[in-house]
């Protein structure tokens, strides 16, 4: 600054002809030394002032301004006293934010850009590099509380989360400093953000030295982090922070260097560098330090004082002292020459103008300007601490940032950055890892919200960003990737070309035509021949036909369903079916009618000639064309998506349309074919060679079995396989109607042509078995082909005579005593302000209303009252006895300006000339030794932060901001009004308690509203309470500010609001809002306004809530208000103004227009706040303030028996005394202060309710006594009356509360009340109301229909009560009584030929086998457990094993049988009895072998299976080794098909004799059902997989017993005559049965 002066006093340019001198002096850091010197800038350093000259001259400042502070604490306390003289001070490096508000700083600028810049310049390199947990340690002081908040503001805007937010001070205990280390070693936090002083920081990291912390990220402000000391601590390499851009000052090196001990002996400032510098002594006074001898080299130094390589705030300080010139030379010179004219007094005033103004730039090339808030452009370098070549630290600019570029690019970079360590990748430092795309984020309960879980999204759900707060459901036609990033189209499943199922379909169904055709041609070429003309031959072509259209209508099942591929698939099987088994009806009845046409004198076959045969088929196949015209027209069958079946993809199938039609289709095909089986077999007695009946037999048998083995297999087949199954069952079908009826004629015209005659097919030739291998091959190959699909001053004794230059305040009242309390109250709203002209020195201040509304009468009864606790004290023996307290009470306006002229005032005294030639002492004594007030928080800040330097202690009664409790800024000030932090607690406890989550919120926009605001914010938003709007409003502030917060008002949806107001704002507001209502809102005030009788007249705040002081009874205050008389109100003006204003008359005459006051007007019928003694709140609170000094003066000046009112004693004494004071007033109330100077925080919770009288009443409805143990501070004693005068608690929600069943998925970009309701996924359940998540269910659980709890899962079994299993039970029991009833009949006629022969003992075990088989079906129904699962497969596979083995047995003695007829045979000795025994014992054991093997290995144990539906749990048997299964089922077919082939070699034994042909029908049936039942077994789920294998067993056993043991039963109980030994000889005639 001394170079920059002596470089503007060189210049010609600037202030030509004019010297500028200075005064620079050292604060020493600290807040007292500031103010000190302020004063000194003020008032001038002359000791003695003696001054006749004019005002002008006494009051002119002793500088015209003024640079500095370094520190943003000290420039507050400076700005504010000398802002009231207008002195401006321009800082360099204060940036508290909080200065830029030029209502309270008005004279204030600085070259330096504010805090707010900063802290939103480093949360956006924080968001930048991608960190979002971050610590922060501030000093504790204004310039890091303000900044960090400002930063924390921002940070929270950017989503950035804070794990920790120390503060800490160098005064502060050593423990203090070593706690916040360790809250900074225990973090997981790797950035710390540190808004802190050089002091402070230097105290931390010396501490963080002993037990370094893992690496951290440091963030430094432009405080340190561009200060050389710390580059010494290389725990803060890669440390990356905010700096003043660096500058070069041409010649200042030179000056700074040009020092030698001659000039540094010239200041005691130099004096000390040069000393300590060179550790010598200059004058001799350092003890053991070395005589400096002239040798030292200053230039040889190396310190931060010759450091010039870094000039940045030295720069701040060039271009402050240069901006000062400028704006003296705006104000004392024009174009050519110096004004001499000058009004001193005026000057500080018109530099403050001209600074304000000016625009320059200086010689080093920087711009110099201010914007009305007396700010710089802000313009950072973003510096880096990067390793040197040499092992050291140092600066490194890498990026720049200009708040004066367009928005989003103010931000640059300009090089790589060296990070923790010198690492070369960013740090990351994340409370958890981002959650990739497929996961969403979950706020971990009770933490920031940046630290969460990440939730896999669930099923059918997808994220496809980082970090997703919700996961989105896919469409219905999409599914969520594996990933679960992306939704991709459902694979849809249907029965394609390209599906290997369907290319082996394709390949049969294509074969199987081909064949039909070589068929067709066959025939066509041997059309002449008797084989064929046989039987119709134009119903076989017909017959050949439709069954190659039956094998091509299946290709219409395969491929995409449409329209019209529904429609054709269904009804061209039903119609080609029907022709097709029309033909083969026609056929059966031809040889029926054949037959009977070779009786004597028969004409039947006139009647079913051929013309009868077409129309029987037209006929038969017309209703079937007619079933599916009606189908058509009504409901046709039409493509669908099924998304039911699978979550994952859509099965595209044919709908069915009408049900009816589909098995009206159905079930006429299963009409005609049943039709048809009969009459063949009917038929099948006839003469073999000629009839094919025993064929068509053999077709529809396969037909039936599989047709009706289709019905349980396509009901329950999912996807494409219910398709599949429906080919295979038209394939199946097919195949054994065109291989039972055309192989054998194939056969014999191709490979036996001989048979191929009239003669032969007429049986008069000789008869050769047909072995029609061919045939059995087909349908065996065709089987096995279908099993493969799955802290003072000092002075000086010296006569002073002074004189004030201002006009003293006048008292409002005045008492004289021995000792004088000085009090300050608000009584009014304004103070007088007007323009300043700087011609003539500014009007005294004083206070004014714009209204005469505007005097506050509940103020002035705050003043009357101290007036009367004071007399009160004046009149009692036992509190300062024989001593007279005297008192001055002043009117603060509410005003700063006011509360600093009354301050010093109450410091100084009143007298306009001070002539003094006493001792220091008694100069140096207060005016008052303490005082009462003010009512305001910002007037009591700033009036507390002057008294406080003297010590004069101050209790307020009403002052309520919670910063007042820090004593280091603080020290003198008390009150008897709980802290805002108490009130702000206990209104967001009340928010919560209510269950209000969506609030609006308003405030003074002073320090009461703002610091009892954030507090309020701060505990709200810890209760998880959301703030739509928070706006501030002050008094003197435009009408369009005013309008504007009303309509955010007026347009908010929060139907509660929260307003921590002061009267004044509070009048203003609500006025408004009359002018044109909004919706019914719940107002929830603080003590300021709630118990404000004067806003009882605003009927929209009917339900108001809020906490107020207690009420009281103060005897003896009413009558001493109302004992007011004219003559006595004349005493004061204040009393005056409110006798004039109360009556609307004049007291003197001064009021014109207004009548004279006649002495008609009476106190007592007023209704006003003065007069309103029944709600004695804070009007308490100054009784118990007045009585705690009085009570603290008492402990200074009196001892037990009396008191001395001669004594001397310093106001500090008596701030001792009040910090100890503990009594109990007149009426009852504790008084005492804690360590803050706050009392024990008691609230009432006021409500306002309308009276009887139609009019709003204050009345009590609950108690806050913060003193109560936590949890227990908030009672409620009765109902309250809600806005409107509702009795229900009204709703204020942002959204609803999120009912069980769904999950809280926050808006994106809006506060976390405000949310949607999203229902849980399928299979996870809330049962919370408001859950942030949805918990899976556990496995074996489900979501209710409410997703509000998990179910057991229904376990699905095939149980005793279900329908189908009662339906399968009477089938089985039936089954069984019907073996036994055969068993019985056997055993009664076991001596008759039918029953001994083919061996009665195989009939028997057969019919016991056979019971066993009915009976294990059985084991199938019910729960599966160890022993059922294992003994159901094996009981099934050695019953039936033991049953097929007596079938091959008997088959076997058959065959046996037939051969020993011939001569010399001995067949029958190779297969007697003993070895039909031996054989069904070891076809059985070998079973038994295979079911040991598989029950030791790896038995079939209960599974439940949670995989083939999500809602419920299949129990059933896992199959343990699968090939144990079908190896046990293998054997069975094995046995099976080689019994089937014996039987059918058999079949041509003598008919009488013979069961092999019975066998055979059973055996057909028996591998029809088995082969049929593979591809439904597999394809059927849950417990149809069961019934299938039930129906499978029953069906089997049922046509094994109905085939072999019926035609038997028959004989015995109906045909008696042919159980002979005769008749089944053959030596009998025989009849057909």
């Amino acid at each position: 600054m001394e170079f920059t002066i002596h470089e503007i006093n060189n210049r010609t340019d600037l202030l030509p002809g004019i010297t500028l001198g200075y005064q620079i002096h050292d604060t020493c850091a600290e807040v007292a030394i500031a103010v000190k010197v302020a004063f000194q800038f003020a008032n001038g350093m002359e000791p003695f002032f003696s001054d006749t000259d004019s005002c002008s001259k006494s009051a002119a400042a002793a500088v015209p301004a003024l640079v500095g502070e370094s520190s943003s604490t000290r420039s507050i306390s400076m700005t504010r006293m000398l802002g009231l003289f207008g002195i401006p001070q321009v800082s360099p490096y204060a940036t508290c934010a909080c200065l830029s508000d030029k209502r309270q700083y008005p004279a204030f600028l600085r070259t330096i850009p504010s805090d707010h810049h900063q802290a939103a310049a480093l949360a956006k390199i924080v968001k930048h590099f991608g960190w979002t947990w971050i610590g922060a340690v501030r000093s504790d002081t204004d310039y890091g509380n303000y900044g960090m908040a400002s930063f924390l503001k921002a940070a929270q805007e950017e989503g950035i989360c804070v794990e920790y937010s120390e503060s800490y001070y160098r005064t502060h205990p050593r423990s203090k400093l070593e706690r916040v280390a360790n809250v900074i070693r225990r973090s997981t936090a790797r950035v710390i953000v540190a808004f802190v002083h050089e002091e402070e920081l230097k105290l931390l990291l010396e501490e963080l030295t002993r037990q370094p912390p893992p690496p951290l990220q440091w963030i430094g402000t432009e405080a340190w982090i561009m200060d050389p000391s710390f580059l010494r601590f290389n725990m803060c390499a890669g440390a990356i922070g905010f700096g003043i851009p660096r500058s070069v000052i041409p010649g200042l090196r030179e000056f700074l260097l040009d020092l030698s001990p001659a000039q540094a002996l010239k200041s005691p400032l130099l004096t000390e560098f040069w000393e300590s510098s060179f550790s010598c002594s200059l004058t001799g006074s350092s003890e053991g330090a070395r005589e400096c001898d002239g040798s030292e080299d200053i230039r040889a130094l190396q310190n931060p004082y010759t450091e010039t390589s870094q000039l940045r705030i030295t720069n701040l300080v060039y271009k402050a002292t240069y901006a000062i010139a400028h704006a003296i030379h705006g104000v004392i010179c024009n174009d050519t020459q110096f004004l001499l004219t000058v009004c001193k007094l005026c000057v500080a005033l018109q530099i403050l103008d001209q600074l304000k103004r000016v625009n320059f730039t200086t010689k080093n090339g920087y711009q110099v300007s201010f914007d009305s808030s007396g700010d710089p452009v802000a313009v950072y370098e973003l510096i880096n601490w990067q390793f040197k070549k040499d092992g050291g630290l140092g600066f490194v600019t890498v990026g720049h940032y200009d708040s004066s570029r367009p928005r989003g690019q103010e931000f640059s970079m300009s090089r790589a950055i060296s990070w923790m360590e010198g690492q070369t990748e960013v740090p990351r430092s994340v409370c958890s890892e981002s959650c990739p795309p497929g996961t969403r984020k979950a706020v971990q309960k009770g933490k920031p919200v940046c630290c969460y879980d990440c939730i896999p999204c669930a099923e059918g759900e997808i994220s496809n960003k980082t970090d997703s707060l919700n996961c989105m459901r896919c469409p219905h036609e999409f599914w969520s990737n594996n990933q679960q990033d992306s939704c991709l189209p459902k694979l849809v499943e249907f029965l394609s070309w390209d599906d290997s199922l369907s290319i082996t379909l394709t390949v049969f169904s294509v074969a199987a035509t081909f064949v039909g055709g070589c068929v067709a041609a066959v025939f066509y070429k041997h059309r002449a021949s008797p084989i064929v003309r046989a039987n119709n031959s134009e119903l076989s072509f017909l017959l050949l036909f439709s069954l190659t259209l039956c094998f091509l209508c299946s290709l219409t099942f395969i491929g995409r369903p449409s329209d019209w591929s529904c429609m054709l698939r269904h009804t061209a099987f039903g119609i080609t079916f029907v022709l097709c088994i029309s033909c083969v009806l026609g056929k059966t009845i031809v040889v029926l009618m054949a037959f009977r046409a070779t009786v004597p004198g028969s004409n039947v076959m006139k009647w079913f000639g051929p013309p009868q045969q077409r129309l029987s088929v037209f006929g038969f196949t017309l209703i079937q064309v007619l079933i599916c015209v009606i189908w058509l027209t009504s409901s046709p069958p039409f493509p669908i998506k099924n998304f039911k079946q699978y979550k994952d993809k859509i099965i595209l199938e044919c709908a069915l349309g009408s049900t009816v039609g589909f098995w009206a289709v159905l079930g006429y095909i299963g009409f005609l074919a049943f039709l048809c089986f009969i009459l063949a077999f009917l038929a099948r007695k006839l003469p073999d060679n000629f009839n094919e009946a025993k064929f068509i037999t053999f077709s529809m048998l396969i037909f039936c079995a599989v047709w009706v083995t289709f019905i349980p297999a396509y009901v329950s087949s999912p996807g494409k396989f219910t398709v599949a199954v429906e080919i295979f069952a038209i394939l199946a079908s097919s195949f054994g109607l065109f291989t039972c009826i055309f192989a054998p004629k194939c056969y014999i015209i191709m490979f036996q042509p001989e048979q191929n005659t009239k003669k032969h097919l007429m049986g008069k030739g000789p008869s050769k078995g047909l072995i029609t291998t061919t045939i059995m091959q087909m349908i065996s190959g065709f089987m096995m082909l279908c099993i493969t699909w799955l802290s003072p001053a000092a002075c000086k004794d010296d006569p002073v005579s002074c004189r004030l230059w201002a006009e003293p305040q006048a008292n409002g009242f005045y008492m004289n005593g021995d000792f004088v309390i000085g009090g300050t109250f608000a009584i009014h709203y304004y103070m007088r302000s007007e323009q300043n002209s700087y011609t003539r020195a500014p009007l005294q201040l004083q206070c004014s209303g714009r209204s005469v509304c505007d005097m506050n009468f509940r103020e002035l009864r705050f003043a009357r009252a101290m007036e009367f606790t004071i007399h009160e004290i004046n009149n009692r023996n036992d509190l300062l006895p024989g001593i007279r307290i005297g008192y001055q009470i002043h009117d603060s306006c509410s005003e700063v300006p006011m509360g600093l002229k009354l301050a010093f005032q109450f410091a100084n005294g009143m007298k306009p000339f001070f002539n003094d030639s006493d001792s220091c002492s008694k100069s140096a004594a207060a005016a008052v030794p303490a005082l009462v007030g003010d009512s305001h928080s910002t007037p009591s800040i700033s009036m507390a932060r002057m008294l406080g330097l003297f010590g004069i202690p101050q209790v307020s009664p009403y002052a309520t901001c919670a910063c007042l409790s820090d004593k280091r800024q603080y020290p003198a000030f008390l009150r008897t009004i709980p802290s805002d932090h108490n009130q702000a607690a206990a209104l967001a406890k009340a928010v919560k308690y209510f269950g209000w989550t969506w609030i609006g919120a308003v405030r003074s926009d002073t320090d009461y509203g703002n610091y009892g605001m954030a507090s309020f914010l701060k505990a709200a938003q810890e209760e998880g309470i959301c703030v739509e709007y928070s706006e501030s409003y002050y008094r003197t502030q435009p009408r369009s500010k005013l309008e504007r917060v009303a309509n955010v008002i007026r347009r908010s949806t929060a139907r509660v609001i929260v307003a921590f107001v002061h009267e004044g704002e509070m009048r203003f507001l609500l006025e408004e809002l009359t002018r044109q209502p909004p919706p019914p809102l719940q107002w929830i005030g603080s003590e300021a306004w709630i118990i404000d009788p004067e806003f009882l007249r605003f009927n929209m705040c009917a339900g108001a809530i809020g906490f107020g002081i207690p009420r009281s009874v103060i005897p003896g205050l009413r009558e001493f208000l109302l004992d007011l008389s004219p003559a006595q109100a004349l005493k004061s003006p204040l009393l005056t103004e409110f006798w004039e204003s109360s009556f609307s008359c004049s007291l003197n005459g001064s009021s014109e227009g207004a009548r004279e006051c006649d002495g008609s007007d009476d106190i007592r019928a007023l209704q006003n706040p003065y007069t309103d003694t029944s709600q004695l709140r804070v009007t308490n609170m100054v009784y118990k303030a007045t009585y705690a000094i009085a009570h603290a003066i008492h402990g200074v000046i009196c001892n037990d028996t009396q008191c001395d009112k001669n004594i001397k004693f310093e106001s500090w004494q008596i701030l001792d005394q009040l910090k100890r004071v503990n009594f109990t007033t007149k009426n009852g109330y504790q008084v005492s202060f804690d360590s803050s100077g706050d009392p024990v925080a008691m609230y009432e919770l006021i409500n306002w309710q309308f009276s009887k009288d139609g009019g709003l009443d204050f009345v009590t409805v609950g108690h806050y006594d913060s003193s109560r143990p936590r949890g227990q501070e908030f009672s409620m004693s009765r109902a309250i009356s809600w806005m409107g005068g509702q009795t229900e608690v009204p709703r204020s929600v942002c959204s609803e509360s999120c009912p069980p069943g769904t999950r809280k998925a926050v808006q994106k970009g809006k506060p976390v009340c405000c949310y949607d309701c999203i229902p849980c996924a399928e299979g996870e359940i809330s049962n919370k109301t408001d859950s942030l998540n949805c918990l899976r269910c556990p496995p074996e659980f489900w979501p209710n229909a409410q997703r509000d709890s998990c179910l057991p899962k229904p376990v699905e079994f095939l149980s005793w009560d279900d329908n189908l299993s009662i339906v399968l039970t009477v089938f089985s029991i039936s089954g069984a009584f019907i073996a036994v009833c055969v068993i019985v009949v056997f055993y009664k006629h076991r001596a008759s030929p039918i029953v001994r022969a083919n061996n009665s003992e195989l009939s028997f075990l057969l019919l016991f086998s056979l019971t066993l088989c009915f009976l294990c079906s059985l084991t199938f129904i019910g729960q599966p457990s160890e022993w059922s699962c294992m003994l159901r497969h094996t009981a099934f596979g050695i019953t039936f094993v033991l049953c097929i083995s007596c079938v091959l047995g008997k088959t076997i003695v058959v065959l046996m049988a037939f051969r020993a007829t011939l001569p010399g045979s001995n067949a029958m000795k190779w297969f007697g009895p003993p070895q039909q025994r031996l054989s069904v014992l070891m076809f059985t054991l070998i079973q038994v072998l295979i079911c040991v093997l598989w029950l030791t290995t790896s038995p079939p144990l209960p599974l439940k299976n949670l995989k083939q539906y999500k809602e419920r749990i299949i129990l059933e048997c896992g199959l343990g080794s699968a090939i144990g299964f079908w190896a046990v089922l293998g054997y069975i077919g094995f046995l099976a098909l080689l019994c089937f082939i014996l039987a059918f070699l058999a079949r041509k034994l003598p008919d009488n004799f013979n069961e092999a042909k019975f066998i055979t029908f059973s055996m057909l049936i028996f591998c029809a059902v088995w082969v049929t039942f593979i591809p439904a077994y597999v394809s059927s789920p849950g417990k149809f997989t069961v019934a299938v294998e039930i129906f499978a067993i029953l069906s089997s056993s049922f046509s094994l017993i109905l085939c072999i043991f019926a035609p038997k039963c028959f004989v015995i109980l109906f045909r008696p005559e042919q159980n002979t030994k005769k008749h089944l000889m053959s030596k009998v005639p025989s009849k057909s049965l």
